[in-house]
């Protein structure tokens, strides 16, 4: 038996439903921290911003302050990395990506996001994948803390129905789009999408 099934296995002897691994997927209690590059490190976030733009009819640029000031809510769900770990039941609180999508007035023409984030880091989704039912949110807090640097302080993009690549860390703007165009891991062989129950982790699956 491999280390996946025994992964499994494990999970139903400890009275957890293995079906909610998507495939090629083991569950971790830990929180493995993946990156490229430096950490942004932040003493003061007098001077920092998160700007909203595109094809909006209300771009604005907000400070710490104001993405303090908006309705949060908190969520518990899974997440699946797409180097092939999962972790259930994380604790997430941050502001409703629908909050930033009415306030932002977007059009109808735009049907993809991009995320932009430190370093010039940037991660492509569609909007209906961010909307509705979907689970989306601009996280600042995770299992009732403030983000640690590794994890995305001060602001992270949080989608857990899409590979956690999709959860941009170190957030600095959204910017709405007609069409969809690679971010930064997508153009270095990421899938456009990035699906964990359909195994889409990079351009060729």
């Amino acid at each position: 038996m491999g280390f996946f099934e025994r992964n499994r296995d494990q999970l139903a002897e400890a009275g957890i439903d293995p079906r909610r691994l998507p495939p090629g997927q083991y569950h971790t209690d830990r929180f493995p921290v993946l990156h490229a590059g430096s950490v942004p490190r932040y003493n003061d976030l007098s001077k920092w911003t998160f700007s909203i733009g595109g094809l909006v009819d209300a771009p604005a640029t907000l400070t710490w302050n104001d993405i303090q000031a908006l309705p949060a809510i908190e969520v518990s769900v899974d997440i699946h990395c797409v180097t092939k770990w999962s972790k259930f039941d994380t604790k997430w609180k941050g502001v409703p990506f629908s909050s930033v999508y009415e306030m932002a007035r977007v059009r109808e023409t735009a049907t993809h996001i991009m995320c932009h984030c430190e370093f010039g880091f940037t991660a492509n989704l569609p909007i209906e994948d961010v909307l509705g039912d979907n689970i989306a949110l601009l996280a600042y807090q995770y299992d009732g803390k403030p983000l640690e640097p590794d994890h995305g302080y001060p602001l992270r993009f949080f989608v857990p129905k899409l590979y956690f690549w999709k959860s941009a860390k170190w957030l600095r703007g959204i910017e709405f789009m007609a069409g969809d165009k690679p971010g930064f891991w997508e153009q270095n062989g990421y899938h456009m999408y990035g699906d964990p129950w359909r195994e889409q982790r990079y351009w060729d699956d």
